[in-house]
């Protein structure tokens, strides 16, 4: 079996800081890791590679700096790294990131299984999964927080949509996207940290792809949707009032007040 892992890398979300004046994102502000979900993936691909004969190929689209991110996916298991790298992708809305991915997968040809994480922490749509199936034109199951079996032609999920649980059985070639509840991702042990520092990562690049798509496909031009502008809420602090001992018929008028316009004193 031949296993593909999406991953992408991100910046750290809890010190990463934000342009209000350009309402971006300021990438430059805090280290950058492996987007949390994805390593969810990845060990579940892992996990499968351990109990079957399989082989899991990490793939990321990114700057060349992205390199450091799939080696550490081999060294958390996988055994080799894919890097889809292009200036012309700069700008890739999650319609031509998807088919940058998809065109990148049939480009390294073979393959029985595809593994998202559920989301990005830095874009929040959850749609590039789904959209990759797509684009590859395979069935797909999201929120997946459970494979309860699987054999060489299908696989049976468990996948959670809204506050229901749904038993799915999916064929092969399928994608799936994970959820954090499906696993512990673990850290990468020191053996295969030092032969993820040997591992050479395959670059791609869009003229390798030119099979698949073409400049019109990818970057702004290939982006049906943009970005105007990203709003960053304040953060608001905890208020409280303070009434003495004369000021209780105020107080209890202030609060049957707020219990009205909340709606706490209707039937």
């Amino acid at each position: 079996m031949d296993i593909i892992v999406l991953v992408k890398q991100v910046p750290d979300m809890e010190k990463v800081k934000f342009d209000r004046e350009k309402g971006v994102v300021d990438r430059t502000s805090a280290s950058a890791e492996i987007n949390p979900f994805d390593l969810n993936a990845l060990e579940t691909a892992v996990q499968i590679a351990e109990n079957i004969d399989a082989r899991v190929t990490a793939v990321s689209m990114g700057p060349p700096n992205t390199e450091s991110a799939l080696k550490e996916c081999i060294a958390r298991g996988a055994h080799e790294g894919v890097l889809v790298s292009d200036r012309k992708f700069g700008g890739s809305d999650t319609k031509a990131t998807s088919k940058i991915l998809a065109s990148a997968i049939k480009k390294l040809g073979a393959y029985d299984l595809v593994i998202a994480g559920e989301k990005t922490v830095d874009g929040d749509t959850g749609q590039v999964g789904p959209e990759v199936a797509e684009f590859l034109n395979i069935p797909h199951a999201s929120y997946v927080s459970k494979i309860t079996e699987m054999n060489k032609d299908s696989m049976e999920v468990h996948s959670e949509i809204w506050e229901g649980t749904y038993l799915k059985s999916i064929k092969f070639p399928c994608l799936i996207t994970v959820t954090k509840d499906i696993n512990h991702p673990r850290l990468p042990s020191f053996k295969n940290k030092m032969k993820a520092r040997k591992a050479e990562i395959k670059i791609l690049k869009l003229e390798d792809l030119e099979e698949f798509l073409n400049e019109d496909n990818v970057g702004f031009k290939g982006s049906p949707t943009k970005v105007k502008k990203i709003e960053i809420p304040q953060i608001e602090k905890r208020q409280g009032k303070i009434y003495r001992e004369s000021d209780t018929v105020e107080a209890e008028n202030e609060l049957i007040n707020i219990f009205k316009k909340i709606k706490v004193l209707e039937v």
